[in-house]
């Protein structure tokens, strides 16, 4: 937010255009893999407007399916005044462990993207999970730190910090196109490398699953709840359909049913 306030007038059309191709090219991967199927609950959001008279929109679009327990395929902002935000979140069914996926790209003005694989248990105390879905990730990450045109982005929320494992890509980069080919070759990597996790994925006892499945909604709503990022929103869109939009980030107002 105090950058953006910095520079509030940037024109990042050019580069919303190219984030939001990478990340529907991602979306494309998630929905040939995967039988999914719109939910009626953010119809109405495809698109809305900001009401501040600034020209922001966005376009909000939820999806589950017999696997996937919600998908969220967004984006948020004013891309020709500096700001834009988006997002492809998949919280995967409780029948396996595997980790969910969590991508947001945007402009602040500057290049900004987050990517991990949300995890389903804690990862100190589960070394051997660590381990079998996280490796790849981590080389992602040293190979990210190791690069000087990244500078690791340090959130000012204790609980988004403690929401990101030790393997997250969370960066700005100035906005180059170089820069950019880096962002979309490390997010195709990871998306591939993601859709294997849920390939080589272990089962959860049946007796398990409702309460990895409460976990897993408990966090996505906590997470969408105390996103800093919401009070920038709230001035943009209002209190009513900010709520709204946070709403449907986690599911709140879904018609689908969870998966079984």
């Amino acid at each position: 937010m105090d950058t953006i306030a910095a520079r509030p007038a940037v024109d990042n059309r050019q580069t919303f255009d190219a984030l939001w191709q990478n990340l529907g090219d991602l979306f494309k991967k998630v929905e040939a893999r995967f039988a999914l199927t719109p939910d009626a609950s953010t119809a109405s959001l495809q698109p809305y407007h900001a009401i501040d008279g600034s020209g922001a929109g966005g376009s909000l679009s939820t999806f589950s399916g017999p696997e996937i327990d919600w998908l969220v395929f967004s984006w948020v902002g004013n891309p020709k005044a500096s700001f834009s935000n988006m997002h492809l979140t998949v919280s995967l069914s409780s029948e396996i462990d595997a980790p969910h996926l969590g991508l947001a790209f945007g402009t602040a003005p500057h290049l900004f993207f987050y990517m991990d694989f949300i995890p389903r248990m804690d990862l100190a105390a589960n070394p051997a999970y660590m381990d079998t879905y996280y490796q790849e990730l981590n080389e992602e990450h040293l190979r990210l730190h190791e690069n000087p045109a990244f500078t690791a982005f340090v959130s000012r929320s204790l609980y988004m910090r403690v929401t990101q494992t030790a393997a997250s890509l969370c960066f700005t980069a100035d906005d180059t196109d170089e820069n950019r080919a880096t962002l979309r070759d490390t997010s195709e990597r990871m998306v591939a490398q993601w859709l294997a996790n849920v390939e080589k994925a272990n089962a959860v006892l049946p007796a398990e699953r409702p309460a990895l499945a409460a976990r897993d909604e408990s966090i996505r709503r906590a997470i969408a709840e105390r996103d800093p990022m919401n009070a920038l929103v709230q001035r943009m869109y209002g209190p009513e359909l900010t709520a709204r939009l946070v709403k449907a980030l986690w599911g709140g107002d879904r018609a689908l049913p969870r998966p079984a």
